[in-house]
């Protein structure tokens, strides 16, 4: 048994709210307390409850940092290193340090190369280059400063994706120690969505049964939504029984709102807004067809949950060719892949999919025997803690 130091000093997310980072971070926990290790759980911000599966990691809160103005809360967050420190000192001692990259620390790793243990850096984006694009950076010479320091103590540097690992290809002596480990989905919540799905179809009354095109996750600018806005209505308009399930919020529902609404959709189309984890598999279980229409990126870098989700839901899935997504699903076995910007290509995808029951279904119970074999969460934090005891074994023998 280890005792692990899970190490999140990222303001932007709640590690017990319901935002993809948030469920990651949970699902990695709660499987390292499965698998019989001890776990502490350092975050900026917890938000809510314990999850459920997570009462057994102790939880220390870090310094919180102020609201407002960005350059104050990245001084903020700079200044805090030394009580990040103490409270590692103070908690410990740790057979390893697992740290989520964000912008303003490299506390954790730092930290570690001074105890002579292991330090494991999970990189889920560039973040440098997403701050810069999505939202405007602030003190990027202390960013980058950040950056080099963490990417060079890591004894294991961790990419969600072959684009991070590309990215972190890019800076000096990462090289042998990067190492891509995908997200997961913990299947059991999604057993029985199958049958519920073709309970809820037997259910329709004659002439009402509908099928739901159905999309999950924060609704951001890189998730493509306005070109399934524009896919959908093509779909609707020759297949009126259509209905659109959006579950998630975010800026770009207002967009897709006004936007549905000039279609004469919004009457057609359900947004859940925010929902907590355990809603998910229910939600899931009311879609027929699954859809991610990430549109063109020069670095394709996620590693998306919600497709994971709706593979262990046996929701066959219609996405776009952008980056690694043909080895995340397998076009024509559990999904089907079309070029990204083509509201056309996307919704006749969806129409072949809504005309054939049969190979939709087909395809859903494909895509779910690969995720319970290759990206159940308990597999992926297995991956990582055997990339931890492999570094912890190789600089023992240095």
């Amino acid at each position: 048994m280890k005792h692990i130091a899970y190490l999140c000093t990222d303001a932007g997310i709640p590690v017990f709210g319901t935002k993809g980072a948030s469920i990651h971070v949970q699902s990695v926990v709660r499987a390292a307390l499965k698998a019989g290790h001890r776990v502490t759980l350092f975050a900026t911000r917890f938000d809510g409850p314990i999850p459920p599966g997570l009462e057994g990691a102790a939880c220390v809160q870090l310094p919180e940092l102020p609201q407002g103005d960005p350059e104050k809360r990245a001084h903020a967050a700079l200044q805090s290193h030394p009580r990040i420190a103490a409270l590692l000192y103070e908690h410990g001692p740790f057979d390893l340090v697992y740290e989520r990259y964000s912008l303003w620390s490299d506390v954790g790793m730092r930290w570690a190369r001074v105890q002579h243990i292991p330090g494991v850096l999970e990189v889920n984006a560039p973040l440098i280059e997403e701050q810069r694009t999505h939202r405007g950076l602030v003190l990027e010479t202390e960013a980058q400063a950040m950056a080099a320091s963490a990417f060079s103590r890591a004894s294991a540097l961790v990419a969600v994706s072959p684009g991070v690992a590309d990215y972190l290809h890019t800076w000096p002596g990462t090289r042998g120690r990067v190492h891509v480990v995908a997200n997961g989905v913990d299947p059991a919540p999604y057993d029985d969505s199958a049958a519920r799905r073709q309970a809820r179809h037997a259910q329709a009354a004659a002439g009402e049964d509908e099928t739901v095109i159905g999309f999950l996750g924060t609704l951001k600018p890189w998730h493509g939504l306005p070109m399934l806005v524009d896919a959908f209505a093509r779909l609707h308009r020759q297949h009126p029984r259509t209905r659109l399930l959006v579950v998630g919020d975010g800026p770009e529902r207002v967009n897709m709102e006004s936007a549905l609404t000039a279609q004469g959709l919004l009457g057609h189309c359900e947004f859940t807004g925010a929902v907590q984890a355990r809603e998910v598999p229910a939600l899931l279980a009311r879609m027929d067809i699954a859809t991610a229409p990430y549109p063109q990126q020069q670095n394709f870098y996620f590693s998306p949950l919600k497709i994971y989700e709706y593979l262990a839901a046996e929701l066959p899935v219609v996405t776009t060719r952008v980056g690694h997504l043909d080895t995340v699903v397998l076009d024509g076995v559990d999904s089907l892949l079309v070029p990204p910007g083509d509201p056309d290509a996307f919704a006749a995808a969806m129409a072949r999919l809504l005309e054939n029951p049969s190979e939709r279904r087909a395809m859903g119970q494909r895509g779910r025997t690969r995720v319970l074999a290759e990206h159940s969460w308990d597999a992926v934090t297995a991956r990582l803690l055997d990339i931890a005891g492999a570094t912890a074994a190789s600089e023992r023998a240095a």
